[in-house]
């Protein structure tokens, strides 16, 4: 019998080298899977462009987002150029026509008060979630809570609210009529809003700076720019004269939570309205004295998603949810955790590296 027939065949057909081509095209598939992944599920890489966060977080900044904190928010838009942003050079990169329903991958934790918090803005009305504006505020308040603001400061649930430590707010300063030497304001980041009169000026202080501002010879007094109670800006939530309401006295507001139930009245829907409509895609209307839903007559309604509200740390120049509202919960990108690098936009090209906020953990 001839074994053979039965034997292991040791013969390898020999291995084919890959070119070189091959080779860059297949590492740069490979790279671009692993960005993907990586970009999409655990971390993106943000800057911060404004002074909304100043004191905390300053522009130059750039931040790493972990996106399995509060879970990764899978894509909504379905067809977009990877690691570009919506627009670039007056063109869209995204294409609208195919949208996939809000879904998030389960997280570690759940969005908490004073948690830096990454959002896609929530009043770019017509333009796909994931495809808004990003933005980067502080979280005062989570669903159910009830948030009010009273002399610019924030209550929780009765109580005040922490402020951050590097907290910005504006204020009015008054001098003997002598002038200041500039490279004080930028020794101190104080930033001068406007000049009222020859010797009165509106500043933006950070907290640690203030004591060395007022110690100078030429200033007279420096007190804060709160807004008084009972008058009304136009511009802040829920735009309707109903609400009295300004950025330094404000509320109080029941935050939406998921499960929540409220009766519909002129009052409660100026409040909720937008989280209604625009956010859970109802129609309100009117049907002589009934309230309509979807043409069918209600009398209450029971919120679908959960509702935060996001604040800037420099109070006085930022624009946040006093004055477009409440943040879904599917507009949510991300928790802020590191600084892995910044510069300084004023300072030369050499100077400009703010070597201290490198790799510095964010809170």
């Amino acid at each position: 019998m001839n074994w053979k027939f039965f034997a292991k065949n040791n013969k390898t057909k020999p291995k084919v080298k890959k070119s070189k081509t091959r080779e860059w095209i297949d590492a740069l598939i490979f790279a671009f899977v692993a960005a993907t992944i990586i970009r999409g599920l655990l971390f993106s890489a943000y800057a911060i462009p404004s002074g909304s966060m100043e004191g905390t977080e300053l522009t130059g900044d750039y931040l790493f987002v972990s996106k399995f904190s509060y879970g990764a928010r899978m894509p909504i838009t379905l067809f977009s150029i990877p690691f570009t942003e919506p627009e670039m050079y007056g063109a869209k990169t995204y294409w609208s026509g195919v949208q996939l329903p809000y879904f998030r991958l389960p997280g570690f934790t759940d969005v908490k008060r004073r948690d830096i918090v990454v959002f896609n803005k929530p009043s770019e009305t017509g333009t796909p979630v994931d495809q808004q504006t990003t933005l980067i505020k502080r979280c005062q308040g989570i669903p159910g809570d009830t948030l009010s603001i009273v002399n610019a400061q924030v209550y929780v649930n009765g109580k005040p609210a922490p402020n951050a430590p590097k907290a910005q707010t504006s204020y009015t300063v008054i001098t003997d009529g002598q002038e200041f030497n500039p490279q004080i304001f930028q020794d101190l980041n104080v930033t001068i809003v406007n000049q009222s009169a020859a010797n009165t000026y509106e500043m933006i202080i950070p907290v640690d700076n203030l004591a060395t501002l007022k110690s100078y010879s030429n200033i007279k007094s420096i007190t804060p720019v709160v807004a008084p109670a009972g008058q009304r800006d136009e511009e802040v939530f829920p735009h309707n004269p109903k609400f009295k309401w300004n950025i330094d006295n404000f509320g109080p507001l029941v935050l939406p939570k998921k499960g929540m139930t409220i009766t519909l009245n002129d009052s409660t829907i100026a409040l909720y309205s937008t989280a209604i409509e625009q956010y859970e895609h109802n129609r309100l209307g009117k049907s002589g004295n009934d309230i309509t839903l979807n043409g069918q007559k209600v009398t209450t309604y029971t919120f679908k998603m959960n509702y935060y509200w996001m604040m800037g740390d420099n109070r006085h120049d930022s624009l946040d949810s006093r004055f477009w509202g409440y943040v879904p919960e599917d507009h949510i990108i991300g928790k802020a955790i590191i600084t892995w690098f910044s510069t300084d936009p004023n300072k030369g090209i050499i100077s400009n590296i703010r070597w201290n906020r490198i790799m510095r953990p964010i809170n």
